[in-house]
């Protein structure tokens, strides 16, 4: 029987949206009667409440905690993430592929409604398909959606409004804070699938990215998180698969690789006049990769941290 990723995650809003209160979320009635839980607009969010949400994004696939960072002066945490199915976990769910847009409202879309909805060619690629009820879909926002969103997503993923949990995490939030840096691990699984690696190969997978503070504005947080992953982020595969395949992966896989590396990613952004997608694609990938493979139990290293350009991101 195929694990739904909408089952499992429903389980887990509703545990969230219990414990509202203690977590510091809040809760109300959105457009058309969905539901909208506020990580961190009207009010603050928290460190567990972030972890929680990182979890339902993963859709329920998925575990992240809090460790302790020795290397930092501007940073006592990290972020790590583990996924049992991380091809399912990342690109199925967390990745945030679904464009949402209305007038002055726009977003990218990640957690389980993705699967319902269908809208982005990765599922042809990873064969995965959910169907359940209800859903709930994960914005990095500092805004309610419309009406007009909530009737799309209700229309594509065939839910009723009523059934669809929002739940609004603004960058400039904890809980933003950490369920962008919990992507670690995904924006591995991403590159791979970018560098045409058969996913199916990929058997299971860690990663680890420092915790920011957090920022005073959009930018300087985008920033931030995106520093975290991309001269900050650890990540460990374990592959099956041909030797020499998994070797070259090691060497293209890290951000190292990219054009626009070496810059604080503010700076890359505003030189590219704010213009998200001029950005190279393959500097999204963490800093560091270790792949494991199966067969020979060979380890291959890449990449490097760069301590130095963090506690500049995160000290300025």
């Amino acid at each position: 029987m195929q694990y739904s990723i909408n089952k499992q995650t429903n389980r887990l809003v509703k545990s969230l949206i219990d414990e509202s209160n203690r977590l510091n979320l809040l809760v109300e009635k959105g457009p058309l009667g969905s539901t909208i839980v506020d990580a961190g607009i009207k009010t603050t969010g928290s460190i567990e409440a972030g972890l929680k949400i990182s979890e339902i994004c993963l859709g329920g696939l998925g575990n992240t905690s809090i460790t302790p960072n020795v290397n930092l002066k501007s940073s006592f945490a990290n972020i790590c993430v583990h996924a049992s199915n991380p091809v399912i976990a990342c690109l199925g769910s967390q990745y945030a592929g679904w464009s949402l847009s209305h007038e002055d409202f726009f977003s990218l879309g990640s957690g389980p409604a993705r699967s319902l909805a269908q809208k982005e060619e990765i599922f042809s690629k990873i064969s995965y398909k959910d169907n359940d009820s209800s859903t709930s879909i994960i914005l990095e926002v500092d805004k309610y959606p419309p009406k007009e969103i909530v009737s799309k997503i209700s229309k594509d993923c065939k839910v009723e409004s009523k059934n669809i949990y929002f739940i609004l995490t603004p960058t400039t939030s904890i809980c933003g804070n950490i369920q962008v840096v919990s992507r670690v691990l995904e924006v591995a699984i991403h590159k791979i699938h970018e560098l045409n690696f058969p996913l199916e190969r990929i058997i299971s997978g860690f990663g680890m990215a420092p915790l920011p503070p957090i920022a005073k504005d959009f930018i300087s947080g985008m920033g931030r998180t995106n520093d975290a992953i991309i001269y900050g982020g650890n990540v460990q595969l374990f592959v099956d698969g041909n030797e020499q395949d998994i070797e070259d992966l090691s060497k293209k896989l890290p951000s190292s690789n990219s054009k626009d590396f070496g810059k604080p990613f503010k700076q890359i952004f505003q030189d590219y006049d704010n213009d998200f997608y001029k950005i190279d694609g393959s500097l999204f990938s963490p800093a560091s990769v270790i792949i494991n493979s199966s067969k020979t139990g060979k380890s291959y290293l890449s990449g490097r941290i760069d301590y130095e350009l963090i506690e500049s991101s995160f000290s300025t």
